[in-house]
């Protein structure tokens, strides 16, 4: 977060689950569940989900104070070649494996993700020192396009494909693929490059089994502008260049920008 930001943050209060999101200390929703679970203290007393708060308030995590850092110098954005089997959070209570240990380190600062891919799932992961722009593109308004390559036990028909273009319902409301394209397989497994412009949880899975479809393997192939490089092997990662920075700053919903 850069220091008009972090100075704004300080003098406008925010959601506590917004505020702590921003600066990199996780997603809202892992925040939301330190809130509920009674794990956040807000000036000495537990954070209640529509508390605000500024920078300058006292905000503890399991007793232990939450510090807040301040970046310098500009936005920078990370890829990442997430493999199966790692959690996109911080630390892990059971002790599995984390996206964030392969991370460089950054002085001031702290990654934070650009949306998330499940345990599961591999691909690209980007990761920004800017909470606004990776709000910013993680918001709905903003529809940036997602990429994934699918593979569907047992295959697709044709009046299946339609079926997941035209929308299906979920649990938290209506969801389509945008295109769904046949990319070859070997036996009863066919691979799918699938478009979707919305990043809600597990949202490709939860389509394909809502016409009762297996998925084995789940890959993002692209995020927005950004594609994975075929020689960025799993587990490494690589920094954009400045400009491809800034096409990923043009993708932001209007009045949304990135600082």
């Amino acid at each position: 977060m850069h220091r008009h930001a972090a100075e704004s943050a300080a003098a406008e209060p925010a959601r506590l689950q917004k505020l702590l999101a921003q600066a990199g200390f996780g997603s809202r929703r892992e925040i939301e569940d330190w809130i509920t679970a009674g794990r956040l203290t807000l000036n000495g007393r537990l954070a209640q989900l529509g508390n605000r708060a500024t920078t300058r308030d006292k905000i503890e995590l399991d007793g232990k104070p939450l510090v807040f850092e301040q970046a310098s110098g500009d936005i920078r954005v990370l890829m990442y070649h997430k493999p199966e089997g790692e959690l996109v959070s911080r630390s892990d209570p059971q002790g599995r494996p984390t996206v964030f240990a392969h991370l460089p380190k950054i002085r001031g600062a702290k990654w934070m993700s650009i949306g998330r891919l499940d345990f599961n799932t591999s691909g690209l992961l980007l990761f920004t020192n800017s909470g606004e722009l990776a709000n910013g593109m993680m918001h709905p308004r903003s529809e940036i396009e997602r990429e994934y390559a699918v593979r569907v036990f047992g295959g697709l028909s044709e009046e299946e494909i339609e079926r997941l273009q035209a929308g299906v319902k979920l649990g938290d409301g209506l969801a389509a693929f945008g295109k769904v394209l046949p990319a070859g397989g070997d036996g009863a497994n066919r691979w799918y490059r699938v478009t979707l412009k919305e990043g809600r949880n597990r949202e490709v899975r939860r389509l394909m089994e809502s016409i009762g479809k297996q998925v084995s393997r789940l890959m993002r192939l692209r995020y927005g502008p950004v594609v994975l490089p075929e020689e960025l092997k799993p587990g490494e990662w690589r920094e954009l260049e400045p400009p491809a920075v800034a096409a990923l700053a043009a993708q932001l919903a209007p009045g949304r920008p990135a600082r």
